[in-house]
């Protein structure tokens, strides 16, 4: 997989560790008192909060937060480490406008000879179409032998 691949999967994995991390706080959050205008918490929220802390086959809430974060960290480092291996742009961006300028140059050829091709080509296919018409009208005048 080249580079720029790599560095497409590894933003679409931030993106992802993202999305979860936001989901997870939101579904896993306890509920907290925004201001004393405000009425407390229910405390059925705490206790499912409290209930999924006692599951041992999921992490507890405070930890999360930790190995979100952990994660999304690594990620940005691996980004980080990928973007480094970009290979540099020799002579900066008057030699990429040059080059650019060359390629554009040598594309511009290649059309006028891939048009060439096509309108040769064309010109065949309508002598075939041709012959085949004067070969259809040839067999359907023939008669049968007697």
């Amino acid at each position: 997989m080249d580079i720029i691949s790599q560095l497409q999967e590894q933003v679409n994995s931030i993106a992802a560790i993202t999305f979860n991390a936001f989901g997870t706080l939101q579904r896993d959050a306890p509920p907290v008192q925004l201001s004393p205008n405000y009425p407390e918490p229910p405390p059925a929220a705490a206790a499912a909060a409290a209930a999924a802390a006692d599951d041992p086959t999921t992490t507890a809430f405070p930890e999360q937060p930790k190995q979100l974060s952990a994660d999304l960290v690594k990620a940005a480092k691996q980004f980080d480490a990928l973007v480094a291996a970009l290979p540099l742009s020799e002579g900066g961006e008057e030699a990429q406008l040059k080059r650019i300028a060359e390629l554009q140059v040598e594309n511009d050829l290649i059309g006028q000879e891939l048009q060439k091709q096509l309108e040769a080509a064309e010109k065949e296919l309508k002598q075939v179409q041709e012959l085949f018409g004067q070969a259809a009208d040839n067999c359907l005048n023939m008669k049968k032998p007697e």
